[in-house]
């Protein structure tokens, strides 16, 4: 039986905390990052975002991690912790929120609300406030929301592609220079590299995914999962079926869209039209 480790002495913070004990793990027991991903099945690339602390992994891998180290749950009950430090995000969102740091890219299509991955502060507070959630929790909330946009950025992001109903753009803040700043931050977005954004108009008809939000996750596995949300209710699709039957839906959707140049000048139209004094 391994000794037992201490849990003390090293980083407070648990996501660098769980980063070191990673690293040190693999240092220890004498392993390149390349070696690591041939012994378990996983691409090199993986461990070493997460020993950096840019992607935490799923449960999957960490228990893979703990069984090949023979540390028994001590990976992953640090994983649990980094998952749930400041990030306060809830229990039915944990495991998307996993897999979402290991995708390679992400398809998303929205309803009413901007998607968190491009929602400035002021944006997330008002939306966040709307929903409830108010005092500290709020704060933190915010915070874990703007936190989540560090996975659009760095040397390697993922490919992120949004179609936004019309909608979202049509459903300004009520401060009008920070809906100002949101629609900037927005027209900026559409032109890095790893973005695609689209705008869905209104159209004559409903479709299939009229009220419904969803994200595409393709991992590094190869598999693509799916999850769709409402305003009360959040589920993370896996079955190879149903995925693709959203597939199907999101491509239909995406035919009906305007081309990303379109959409920025759509966008840039719209920031036109708001009022420069934010008392207005």
């Amino acid at each position: 039986m391994p000794p037992r480790r201490v849990v003390t002495g090293r980083s407070q913070e648990p996501r660098k905390r769980f980063a070191e004990e990673l690293r040190s793990l693999r240092t220890e027991n004498g392993l390149s990052l390349r070696q690591l991903g041939h012994v378990l099945g996983w691409d090199s690339s993986l461990f070493g975002k997460m020993e950096s602390g840019q992607t935490l992994g799923s449960p999957e891998v960490v228990q893979a991690l703990d069984d090949h180290y023979g540390t028994g749950p001590l990976l992953l009950t640090l994983w649990e912790l980094a998952l749930a430090d400041p990030t306060q995000f809830r229990e039915q969102y944990r495991r998307y929120m996993a897999l979402e740091q290991e995708a390679v890219s992400l398809w998303h299509h929205a309803v009413g609300v901007l998607p968190g991955l491009l929602q400035t502060k002021a944006y997330a507070r008002e939306v966040l406030a709307a929903g409830g959630i108010k005092g500290a929790e709020l704060t933190q909330q915010v915070e874990a929301r703007i936190g989540r946009r560090d996975l659009l950025a760095g040397e390697d992001p993922p490919q992120f592609r949004t179609i936004l109903s019309e909608t979202v753009l049509r459903t300004p803040l009520r401060n009008s220079q920070e809906w100002r700043e949101q629609l900037q931050h927005l027209s900026e977005a559409g032109e890095q590299p790893n973005m695609s954004l689209q705008v869905l108009p209104h159209g004559p008809w409903l479709h299939a995914l009229a009220s419904t939000d969803v994200m595409f996750l393709r991992l590094l596995d190869g598999r693509t999962v799916a999850y769709t949300e409402s305003a009360l209710h959040g589920e993370l699709v896996e079955a190879s079926g149903a995925v693709e039957r959203l597939q199907r839906t999101y491509d239909a959707i995406r035919d009906l869209a305007l081309s990303p140049a379109e959409s920025r000048k759509f966008i840039g139209q719209m920031l036109e039209e708001v009022p420069c004094d934010p008392s207005t």
